[in-house]
């Protein structure tokens, strides 16, 4: 079975940066697309960010300008550098891979921003 890893979460100050990271178990080319959900509290998960095979991205309004995605072909990564953060920016943030119609999460990992 797919296993995602994600690391990188933790306590920061409005307009600070944190970076995520998360390792699959197999080779990042291997999916078809590689993402990173989030979900707040009381709230439904959504998208924050994801990039295709190819290379294409997208991101949600509330995070681009601040966030980007990226892939680490050498540590077989796909990272998430978060800057700018602001309390609202407060969840759980899920790594999510798609693979021949399936979709695999990670456990997640907890982003707090606050003063």
């Amino acid at each position: 079975q797919v296993q995602l890893v994600e690391s990188g979460g933790g306590l920061v100050q409005p307009g600070g940066s944190l970076r995520l990271s998360c390792v699959p178990s197999g080779n990042i080319f291997s999916f078809n697309v590689m993402g990173w959900y989030r979900q707040a509290p009381g709230k439904q998960r959504e998208l924050v960010a994801e990039i295709t095979k190819g290379g294409s991205t997208t991101y949600a309004d509330s995070v681009k300008g601040r966030f980007t995605i990226s892939r680490d072909i050498v540590k077989n990564t796909v990272n998430l550098q978060m800057n700018s953060l602001k309390p609202d920016d407060t969840a759980v943030y899920y790594c999510n891979a798609l693979r021949s119609g399936a979709g695999y999460w990670g456990q997640g990992t907890q982003v707090t921003v606050s003063s």
